[in-house]
């Protein structure tokens, strides 16, 4: 089993910028490494959406249409670790934010994860 722990939420006013951060631990190994890392966001009364995917080289990256150019993935396999940083906070950014992983080398949709993390909360305020 892999569990993932995510990190950095909190309250920010739009424009603001904040950075999340998920941990990977148990039996990550090699797994980890060759795992495809993606965040996901749930707002209330939404279903839960993708926001962004990372390869498992950490060469491919994708984003959300409304993310692009506003938030970066990244990853960090010496540290098992994966991270996202968000700019440009908006309002309707605001939203429980979930790390994923895959046994997949890349993985873009939620049906293609195995592992979540609990969540971190975001809110942006006006």
């Amino acid at each position: 089993q892999v569990q993932l722990v995510e990190s950095g939420g909190g309250l920010v006013q739009a424009g603001g910028s904040l950075s999340l951060s998920c941990a990977a631990s148990g039996r990550t190994g090699r797994t980890f490494s060759v795992s495809a890392m993606g965040w996901f966001r749930q707002a209330p009364g939404k279903e839960r959406e993708f926001v962004a995917a990372i390869s498992w080289s950490g060469t491919s990256t994708y984003y959300a249409d409304s993310m692009k150019g506003r938030f970066t993935i990244s990853r960090d396999n010496a540290k098992n670790s994966v991270y996202l940083q968000m700019n440009s906070l908006k309002p309707e950014d605001t939203a429980v934010y979930y790390c994923a992983a895959s046994v997949r080398p890349i993985a873009t949709i939620l049906d293609e994860y195995d592992y979540w993390g609990q969540g971190t909360q975001v809110t942006v305020s006006s």
